[in-house]
C-alpha cells in the first residue's frame, strides 16, 4: 500500500527526526530499504512497523498546514470529476472534491507534487487547493467515483439521433490560424458521438472525402474542398507528431484530443496512393476500471489470479470489438493491485499513458521491431508483458516459453466468434500456446464479455 510519494517525504524526512518521531539512523535505513525495494520511504517506514499511516498523515498535516481529509467519511461533488481525467487521477493519485467559485479542492497523497498541480491547473483552468488524504483510499475512491464516468461511453449516444455536423465548422466565418484544428476537432467529435472508431480521409475529385466506418459499412460524411486540403493535412500531421513535408512514405503518429472534457487518443496512419495520401484514424476509448467491464466477482477473481501467476492471458474478439480497451484495463488492474511487479508492453503505438506501466513503442524506421525487442526485453526482468499484434509462430513460441520463467504474458487473438476461435486454435502451430493459457477473455460485444479459467479453456479448445 503506497501512502505518500517520495516528493513530499524526501523533502521532509529529516523533519521526522526533528519532530522526534524517528531517529536519524532509522531514516537512513528506511531510505536504503526503499531504494532496494523500489518503494517510497513512507512505505518503508510503515512496512517496518516504525510509523503508522495515520501518524505520517498527521505529521504532514501539522508540518505543511494542509488539512487532512478522511475520504471514507466524505462525499465529494461528482460534478467536479470533469476537471480531472481518470488517467490523471490514477497517475497522480488525486481526487477532486468540490469547487467554490474559482477554487477546486483536491485530495492528494503527495501535496508537494508540483507536476500534478501544474497538470490540474492546466486542465481545470482554475485555482487549486490541496488537502491531504491516504493514497490507498484515494485509489479506491477513484475507482468508486469515476467508474463509467471516466470513459468516453458517457458521451456516446449510439441509439439516439446525433445533432452535430462537422461541416458547420467548415462553413463558419472563422478564418484564423486555428480554423483547421477546429475542423479536425469537429470531425473527431462527430465520430465519437456516433460511436465510430475509424475515420478515413482520401482524395477524390470533389476534394478530401471524410468517411466513417461503422459495423463494416463506409459512410461518407462530406468532404473538404481542394483549396483547403493541403493545409488540413499539414495541420493534422503536425498535431499527430508527423512530418508534414513527407508524403512519399507511410507514417504513424498519435493524436490526443478532448470531447466534452474526456481525453481521447487516436492513431494516425498515412499511406501514399496515386491520388494522394490516404489518412486513416483509429480512435481508442480511455481504459476503464476492470470491474466496469467484467462485473461478475468470480470472473474478476479468475483474471486477478491469472495476473498474479505465470501463464498466458488471451484476449479474443472480432475487429473493433475492444480488445485493446480490455487489455489496457488489465494493465491498470495489474499496476494498481500488484505494485511491485514490473509491467511492460511492446506496442506499435501507446494508446494511453498508463501510470506504473513501462510502455515501449516499436519503431521499424530504426530497426526496432518486435523481433529485436523480444531479444532484449528479458534483460529488463519483466513480470507481466503485453504484446500487440503477434503474427509469427516464432514470436508466439518465444513468448510462450517465457511462461516457464514465471512470466505473465498478455496477448490478443483475432476471432469473430467462439467457433472461429476453435477452428483457428486447431492448427498445430498453436499447440504450445493453448497449453499455457491460464485465462481467456472473449469479447462478444460491448455488453458481453466472457471469462474462462484454465480448466475450461483446455476443455473447450481440446
Amino acid at each position: 500500500m503506497d501512502t505518500v510519494t517520495n516528493k513530499t517525504l524526501e523533502k521532509l524526512k529529516y523533519d521526522l527526526v526533528r519532530s522526534g518521531l524517528v531517529q536519524y539512523e532509522v531514516i537512513e535505513q528506511a531510505q536504503e530499504i526503499a531504494d532496494a525495494q523500489n518503494i517510497n520511504i513512507g512505505q518503508a517506514l510503515i512496512n517496518s512497523g516504525i510509523l503508522t499511516e495515520e501518524s505520517i498523515l498527521k505529521f504532514l498535516e501539522d508540518k505543511l498546514h494542509i488539512p487532512y481529509v478522511d475520504l471514507n467519511d466524505y462525499t465529494l461533488d461528482k460534478s467536479c470529476l470533469k476537471y480531472v481525467s481518470y488517467n490523471d487521477a490514477k497517475k497522480y493519485r488525486i481526487l477532486p472534491l468540490f469547487k467554490i467559485e474559482n477554487t477546486l479542492t483536491i485530495a492528494m497523497a503527495d501535496p508537494l507534487d508540483l507536476f500534478a498541480i501544474d497538470k490540474i491547473l492546466e486542465s481545470a483552468e482554475c485555482s487549486i487547493e490541496p488537502v491531504i488524504s491516504s493514497q490507498s483510499v484515494i485509489i479506491d475512491k477513484i475507482e468508486e467515483y469515476y467508474g463509467e464516468t471516466a470513459t468516453i461511453g458517457s458521451i456516446i449516444t449510439e441509439d439516439k439521433p446525433v445533432d452535430f455536423n462537422w461541416t458547420e465548422e467548415l462553413h463558419s466565418d472563422d478564418l484564423n490560424d486555428n480554423h483547421m484544428q477546429k475542423i479536425i476537432n469537429a470531425i473527431l467529435k462527430q465520430a465519437i458521438l456516433e460511436g465510430v472508431h475509424e475515420i478515413t480521409f482520401q482524395h477524390e475529385e470533389v476534394g478530401l472525402c471524410v468517411n466513417f466506418k461503422k459495423n463494416g459499412e463506409i459512410l461518407n460524411k462530406g468532404s473538404l474542398p481542394q483549396v483547403l486540403t493541403s493545409s488540413f493535412i499539414a495541420k493534422l500531421k503536425i498535431l499527430a507528431g508527423l512530418d508534414p513535408a513527407v508524403s512519399e512514405v507511410p507514417q504513424l503518429g498519435k493524436l490526443s484530443f478532448k470531447v466534452d472534457n474526456i481525453e481521447v487518443v487516436s492513431s494516425v496512419s498515412t499511406f501514399p496512393t496515386i491520388m494522394g495520401e490516404r489518412i486513416f484514424l483509429k480512435i481508442y476509448k480511455p481504459p476503464r476500471n476492470l470491474k466496469a467491464i467484467i462485473t461478475n466477482e468470480k470472473n474478476i477473481s479468475i483474471v486477478r489470479n491469472a495476473l498474479q501467476n505465470s501463464g498466458i492471458i488471451l484476449v479474443c474478439g472480432s475487429p473493433l470489438s475492444g480488445k485493446t480497451h480490455v487489455i489496457y484495463s488489465l494493465l491498470l488492474e495489474a499496476t494498481s493491485r500488484f505494485r511491485n511487479k514490473n509491467v511492460m508492453t511492446l506496442e506499435s503505438l501507446a494508446k494511453y499513458n498508463l501510470a506504473g506501466v513501462n510502455q515501449c513503442e516499436l519503431n521499424e524506421n530504426i530497426g526496432f521491431n518486435l523481433d529485436k525487442a523480444a531479444r532484449f526485453i528479458e534483460f529488463q526482468s519483466p513480470d507481466i508483458i503485453y504484446l500487440e499484434g503477434v503474427k509469427s509462430k516464432e514470436v508466439f513460441d518465444y513468448f510462450s516459453n517465457l511462461v516457464f520463467e514465471n512470466k505473465t504474458i498478455i496477448m490478443e487473438f483475432l476471432a469473430n466468434n467462439m467457433e472461429d476461435l476453435r477452428k483457428k486454435m486447431a492448427f498445430s502451430d498453436f499447440s504450445t500456446l493453448k497449453s499455457l493459457i491460464s485465462c481467456m477473455i472473449f469479447i462478444h460485444s460491448k455488453n458481453s464479455v466472457e471469462v474462462f479459467d484454465n480448466a475450461t479453456v483446455q476443455k473447450y479448445l481440446a
